[in-house]
Formats: C-alpha cells, sequence, structure tokens
C-alpha cells in the first residue's frame, strides 16, 4: 500500500556546462540544501541538462540546410538551420504542418521537432538534441550516485512531450534506471472481484509528471526527488514504454 510520497526540489544547481560530472553537481546542490539520499528514492533529472553535460549541443550557425530544411522554414518561425537538426535527429516525418514538424527520433519517441530544444541554453544559437542513448545516461548517474552516496536509488531522466486529443504538456520518461517504468495489473483482481486484463500503469511517466510540479519551465530547478512511491525494481528502461509499431494502431 502506498502511504503517500514527498516530491522535493533540488535547488542551486546552477548552469551545466558540456563535459561536467553531472552526478557531482548533483551531490553539491544536494549538501546545500542539506537534502540527503534514501534508499528507494526516485530521482527525476530533466533531459536538458544531461544533454548539456554530455555535451549534446549544436551550434546552429554551424549547420547547412538542405531543400527540406528551407521548405519548412517558410511555413514556420524558426530557421532553416534548426529544421536540419531535427530533420537529422528524426528517423521520420509522422506529421508536418505550418512549420511544426512530429517526427519519429532514431530513439523511437513521437514529439515535436525530435526534441531539439532552444530553450534553457546560454549562449549563441546553440540547441540541445536528446541524449544519445537515455537509459544509459540514466544508469551512469544511477551508478554513480549509489557509490558516491552510498543509497540505492532509481534514475528518471524526464523530457517535456505534448499529447495527441489533449491541450497541455507533460513530463514524461525518456530514460529510467533502477525501476520497473510500467507496472501490470492483468491478472489481479480489483475490490470487487473483476479480473483486470489490460491494466497497464506507465509509472516511470507519472513519477516524471510529478517531479515536474516543482522543477517548473522557469524556475531553473532541473532535478527533483520522489520520495515514498513503493518502486518495483528492474533492470528495464524506459524503452519499454515506447509501443511497438505491430501493436500500435493509429501508425
Amino acid at each position: 500500500m502506498n502511504d503517500g510520497v514527498c516530491i522535493i526540489p533540488i535547488r542551486g544547481i546552477g548552469d551545466v556546462q558540456p563535459g561536467s560530472d553531472l552526478a557531482n553537481i548533483l551531490i553539491n546542490a544536494l549538501k546545500r540544501n542539506d537534502i540527503a539520499l534514501k534508499d528507494g528514492d526516485v530521482l527525476v533529472v530533466a533531459q536538458k541538462v544531461v544533454s548539456k553535460a554530455e555535451g549534446r549541443l549544436v551550434n546552429l550557425d554551424t549547420v547547412e540546410p538542405s531543400h527540406m530544411a528551407r521548405m519548412a522554414a517558410l511555413q514556420g518561425r524558426k530557421d532553416a538551420a534548426y529544421y536540419e537538426v531535427v530533420l537529422r535527429e528524426s528517423r521520420r516525418i509522422v506529421k508536418m504542418d505550418r512549420g511544426i514538424l512530429i517526427t519519429e527520433t532514431h530513439h523511437g519517441f513521437i514529439c515535436a521537432n525530435a526534441g531539439v530544444d532552444e530553450s534553457n541554453v546560454a549562449g549563441g544559437r546553440f540547441v540541445t538534441l536528446l541524449p544519445l542513448d537515455p537509459d544509459a545516461s540514466a544508469m551512469r548517474l544511477r551508478l554513480a550516485l549509489r557509490e558516491r552516496c552510498q543509497a540505492d536509488v532509481a534514475v528518471i531522466i524526464s523530457d517535456t512531450f505534448g499529447r495527441p486529443w489533449r491541450e497541455g504538456q507533460v513530463n514524461v520518461a525518456i530514460g529510467a534506471a533502477g525501476l520497473a517504468p510500467l507496472v501490470d495489473y492483468a491478472g489481479q483482481q480489483d475490490p470487487y472481484g473483476y479480473t483486470m486484463h489490460a491494466s497497464m500503469i506507465a509509472v516511470a511517466d507519472e513519477l516524471a509528471s510529478a517531479a515536474e510540479l516543482v522543477m517548473g519551465k522557469v524556475n531553473r530547478v532541473p532535478a527533483a526527488i520522489v520520495r515514498g512511491y513503493p518502486i518495483v525494481p528492474s533492470g528495464d528502461g524506459a524503452r519499454t514504454l515506447i509501443r511497438a509499431p505491430e501493436r500500435d494502431l493509429f501508425r
């Protein structure tokens, strides 16, 4: 039984530079906030700081746009170099309308503009790209924190995605380590004796969205701890949240 969760923002992380030791940055911020990691904590970290630390930055001034990128720029509000980066980060274009590209990334995520982001990037015309392997990024961070803090924590790397049929955006898990991203209730009985057959909860996405409540987009809080949720340990990553094409009714 879950007796409730507590969501703790980690403030004062500051700017993250390419090549930074993100685990060390987080540990120092935790110390300044007088917060100690505990076994079972779920650390949610925004994709942006992970990408910065891993050097996933592109200077748009160094990008030569293709013809397709120039055509997209004629419809949209961003320049052709930006669209060229989006195209390079995409496996396929799902929808293109009025300068907005919904694409499938090389990871298999379906999102706007392949996750290429201009916000919260200081200096020049730089954009951030999604981590090459968000699950591996989450695992590296988890192992580093376990070694240095002596705490067995799960790690989620989150990003903000829009949703079909609903307004507004939510944080979702693009990387995960140390917890089962999905909890399957199939075969269990509800309080009325009904046996559930297709109830699978995207726990990693729910935890990422919960953490966003204290992180925000303009608060400069790119990490938070969700404490008290009874996680199910697992070696699965967030890639298990991606629906296989043969099971996707909307492709």
